[in-house]
């Protein structure tokens, strides 16, 4: 299996979040050592302004993180959505087309910055249903 990184916006509060993403991330390790690294979401106000949300979303931060000849899969509502076996087809391209690691990117609260989503080879959706970002980790991992 290639390397595989996870980015992620935020840390898990929850601890049923926190319990299964920590189990499928070790599952993952059968295949591999995946990395993980969590950037400290900002706090808003509670009515932060399109100001205040584009100033705190965290495209330096995640754009250190993402390791180098990674193919980025950033993970947003407007992204396209696949079935697994798509999205291992492309993938597995990916890979053969010489990147060196997969790095999935999940943003916080209030998504992620419009640049991380433009570098990212793929913008991918889960669904066409908004689900927290912290369910999105469980099932992404």
């Amino acid at each position: 299996m290639p390397g595989l990184s996870f980015v992620f916006v935020g840390k898990m509060r929850e601890r049923h979040y926190a319990e299964a993403f920590e189990e499928y991330f070790k599952r993952l390790g059968a295949f591999g050592k995946p990395e993980l690294r969590e950037i400290a979401e900002e706090r808003l106000p509670e009515q932060p302004s399109e100001k205040e949300i584009a100033r705190a979303l965290e495209a330096a931060e995640i754009e250190k993180a993402v390791p180098k000849g990674a193919y980025v899969v950033a993970l947003c509502v407007e992204g396209r959505e696949m079935s697994s076996p798509e999205l291992a087809r492309t993938l597995d391209a990916a890979m053969g087309a010489g990147a060196s690691k997969l790095c999935f990117v999940v943003g916080g609260s209030f998504g992620l910055h419009e640049r991380v989503k433009r570098a990212a080879d793929l913008r991918l959706s889960m669904s066409r249903m908004t689900f927290p970002h912290h369910l999105a980790r469980v099932m992404l991992a």
